[in-house]
């Protein structure tokens, strides 16, 4: 094999110098044969706790199998996962954000300390896609992010359900709108096996943005976990990242401002999750991309909303992936001429050429024509104003209310506010705000799908507001504003906010306001003391102590 695409490996295996590392790697059963060929970290966030990420064992051998055909040597480790889904509305919801800074940060030590020639990562679940990227992006070797794939659809009285349903469920069960018996059948069939949750969500939204960007070739991460082709696109990433090993493309060559800016069209012309903003942020950060919140608004507000998804559409990622999947709407944006030609991307073709691939079913309905969209901008709003001054994220369907006024419910932790939504406590006209729940806060920038989807279970979601320094799930519904920054533990307005005040949503103007004087706002700051830490040691403690503001990315940097 030509040392030029052994520049990493063979500083770890080659000469007499090395026998010790060579006697380690023939105890795990490698050959003289496999350390004279690139090796190909294999960098896999299988866990058999949930389903998003469970089935990627199997996956890993068919990458390792392409690898091995195209003439490299792949060697696989693992690193941790949190499930959302499990974890929320509890304590350990806190450790899902901080989990992608562990396993990113995990990449890039096994990849530092094998010096691997070239890395796949396999990644299913919310953290693990943005983490995988900025860990992979931080070793800038030739390397690509496999998806897992989406789950099917569950099917509960004649109609298909995801996981969002069941937790809406459990507010209508509160509300008395459903019995024991339903609650329990919509639990035991929506999610019918593996994969990552089945509506455009954060998984999904986050897989859909790293095939725009270019890290995942284009077609293969919108496969679904369980459809039989899923392994024939595993194959063909290993394949793939060899070919990228041959012709030396890197993240850094990938990972341009275009390239950006193309994911992040195609996450606002689908409804995507506003943890889009918060992972692209960091992702752009990790690739030395001055990449701004307020640039999101500016691409959202030129930008169809073309995809009628879950959770405010009809469609799930299976039925994206049925109707064309990724090349279907990267035509369709191209068309719009809303996306960047020549962008390369790990498949060694570039964006718009991979889009010509795009074969659209007949009647489908899940990708609008240019002519019809579901509305005239995308699904993602910034609001600034006196009560969030670095911004706040807002995912937006058109059927919310453009203006909303109430007074403020505040409580300093979710259990707080979901003990209160779930006593009744929470009326119609009421903005409910939920603080120190920020990413230094929480710590951890907890989501709130519990508490929105009790809400609107309750049949609460076009009647209330809500405000939080947390986020929110990408099945969240309804006006809920998530990433106020700065947060309540930065001193941040939200943190100034008394119950009762009067707080304005205005999507006309994209402000939030609190309803004060700028001499009363002024005054409460300065009587504002921090609160004490909620950890003081351990990994929550380390992370609060680095992690940046929401309008940052919540990124964790050394100083």
């Amino acid at each position: 094999m030509d040392s030029r695409f052994r520049e990493h490996s063979r500083i770890i295996v080659d000469g007499p110098s090395r026998a010790p590392a060579r006697s380690y790697f023939r105890a795990v059963g490698m050959t003289d044969n496999d350390l004279s060929k690139p090796l190909v970290g294999i960098a896999n966030t299988w866990i058999e706790i949930m389903p998003c990420n469970s089935h990627l064992r199997q996956l890993a051998e068919r990458v390792k199998a392409g690898v091995r055909d195209a003439g490299g040597t792949p060697m696989e480790f693992n690193t941790i996962a949190i499930s959302d889904g499990e974890s929320m509305g509890t304590e350990g919801m806190k450790s899902s954000l901080v989990s992608r800074e562990v396993i990113a940060d995990s990449i890039e030590l096994v990849g530092r300390g094998y010096m691997f020639d070239a890395m796949i990562a396999l990644a299913g679940c919310d953290k693990t896609i943005p983490a995988t990227a900025m860990g992979l992006t931080r070793l800038n070797l030739p390397s690509l992010v496999l998806y897992g794939g989406s789950i099917q659809p569950g099917r509960f009285q004649g109609r298909d359900v995801t996981i969002q349903d069941v937790f809406e469920a459990v507010g209508a069960h509160s509300a008395g709108k459903m019995s024991d018996a339903d609650l329990k059948e919509i639990e035991s069939v929506a999610c019918p096996g593996a994969g990552a949750c089945g509506g455009q969500f954060t998984a999904n939204t986050m897989a859909m943005a790293l095939e725009f960007i270019g890290l995942t070739p284009l077609g293969l991460g919108n496969v679904p976990a369980t459809d039989p082709r899923k392994g024939d696109a595993a194959y063909r990433s290993g394949q793939l990242v060899m070919d990228l090993l041959h012709k030396g493309i890197t993240p850094s060559k990938i990972l341009t401002r275009k390239a950006f800016e193309n994911a992040i069209t195609a996450v606002v012309a689908t409804g995507g999750s506003t943890n889009s903003v918060l992972h692209l942020l960091a992702m752009a950060k990790e690739a030395g991309i001055d990449l701004r919140i307020e640039e999101f608004d500016e691409i959202s507000s030129k930008t169809p909303l073309l995809a009628d998804m879950k959770p405010w559409g009809r469609f799930t990622a299976v039925d994206l992936y049925n109707a064309g999947g990724m090349a279907l709407l990267a035509k369709r944006l191209l068309d719009a001429g809303l996306l960047h030609r020549g962008q390369i991307t790990a498949s060694l073709k570039t964006l718009d050429e991979e889009a010509l691939t795009a074969k659209e079913l007949p009647g489908q309905e899940v990708v609008r024509p240019l002519s019809k969209p579901l509305k005239t901008t995308g699904g993602l709003m910034i609001l600034k104003g006196n009560l969030v001054p670095e911004g706040c994220v807002l995912k937006t369907s058109g059927h919310e209310k453009p203006h909303f006024r109430g007074p403020a419910r505040v409580f300093d932790r979710e259990e707080d506010a979901m003990d209160a939504a779930t006593k009744g406590l929470i009326k119609k006209g009421d903005v409910v705000v939920v603080r120190y729940e920020g990413p230094r806060g929480g710590p951890g920038m907890r989501e709130m799908l519990g508490l929105t989807a009790l809400l609107v279970g309750q049949g609460l979601g076009e009647d209330v507001a809500l405000l939080t320094d947390g986020r929110f799930s990408g099945a969240t519904r309804g006006l809920m504003a998530g990433h106020a920054a700065p947060e309540a533990a930065r001193g941040g307005p939200i943190a100034i906010i008394h119950e009762g005040d009067e707080i304005t949503f205005d999507l006309a103007t994209k402000t939030l306001r609190l309803e004060l004087s700028d001499a009363e706002i002024k005054s409460r700051l300065a009587k504002w003391k921090a609160p004490a830490p909620r950890y003081k040691t351990g990994v929550l403690a380390k992370y609060a102590a680095l992690v940046s503001s929401a309008s940052l990315g919540a990124i964790t940097t050394a100083g």
